[in-house]
């Protein structure tokens, strides 16, 4: 398995975990917002990856968009749903075996 797709579903993983309305957001508060720096990290490196070995790049993309504006309420949550689904799409595309 490619580094990007292993990295494409750690990413699609911990934003669905983060996509759970009182689990996630009350995860997020009791980090002092801090899980969305490593969030933001995480996905800065997915997508290193994915320009990399030439895999898809939207996830990654909506996942830092996400991480800068997931202190929103609703929005966050909105946006970490998003990018949850995108990310297992990308994540599934990436690790199919090429013909």
């Amino acid at each position: 398995m490619k580094i990007s797709a292993a990295l494409l579903w750690v990413s699609a993983v911990a934003e669905a975990f983060l996509a759970i309305p009182i689990i996630g957001g009350s995860f997020v508060i009791s980090t002092g917002y801090a899980v969305l720096g490593f969030m933001f990290v995480l996905h800065a490196v997915t997508l290193f990856f994915c320009f990399r070995e030439y895999s898809p790049k939207s996830g990654p993309i909506l996942g830092l968009i996400t991480s800068l504006l997931a202190w929103f309420p609703v929005i966050g949550w909105a946006l970490h749903l998003l990018s949850a689904i995108v990310l297992f799409i990308n994540a599934a595309v990436a690790s199919r075996p090429r013909i």
